[in-house]
């Protein structure tokens, strides 16, 4: 069993298909989330730095965090940001948050892996525990309908149906 099975069920990182299927503008998604030029942002859960590069492309002097419990996802991520100087990497377990943080964040994104967070409300007050008083939070996530009704690539895909949350329960 994997680390972050054990820890953040149901969050396993799609291939790169998968990915760019379900979100073939990155870019766009990390401006419609308002994340703006010169904040610190970490992106929480950040798998293979699919949105984290879109994010350092966004800050320009800004700063992104990919934040990650899997070595091997930090080090996927490094490679999607190959070249840009406005990212960092933390390896560590995000209700850790706090304690692996060292100043507050304009904005944290976690996309794709609250529905898996094994105590909602830690993660969420870990998180609140590194924003800036102004800072901001997005939350990117599957909504509750069945898991076959979300086919990607022809076949169903995301968290198993009874993990999927409505926007007021997360």
């Amino acid at each position: 069993m994997m680390l972050q099975d054990r820890l953040f069920p149901a969050t396993v990182m799609p291939d790169q298909n998968w990915w760019r299927a379900l979100w073939p503008d990155p870019d766009g998604v990390v401006k419609a989330l308002r994340i703006e030029p010169e904040m610190t942002v970490v992106d929480l859960g950040c798998g293979d730095g699919y949105f984290t590069a879109a994010i350092a492309r966004q800050l320009g002097p800004g700063r992104v965090i990919g934040f990650d419990l899997d070595p091997a996802m930090l080090e996927q991520a490094k490679a999607a940001c190959d070249g840009m100087v406005n990212c960092g990497w933390l390896l560590g377990n995000a209700m850790e948050l706090s304690r692996l943080i060292g100043a507050p964040v304009d904005y944290v994104l976690i996309a794709n892996i609250f529905h898996g967070a094994p105590d909602k409300t830690a993660l969420a007050r870990e998180i609140a525990a590194v924003l800036a008083p102004a800072g901001r939070l997005a939350i990117v996530n599957w909504y509750p309908i069945a898991r076959e009704e979300t086919p990607v690539l022809a076949q169903p895909r995301g968290p198993r149906t009874e993990l999927r949350m409505s926007p007021e329960q997360t």
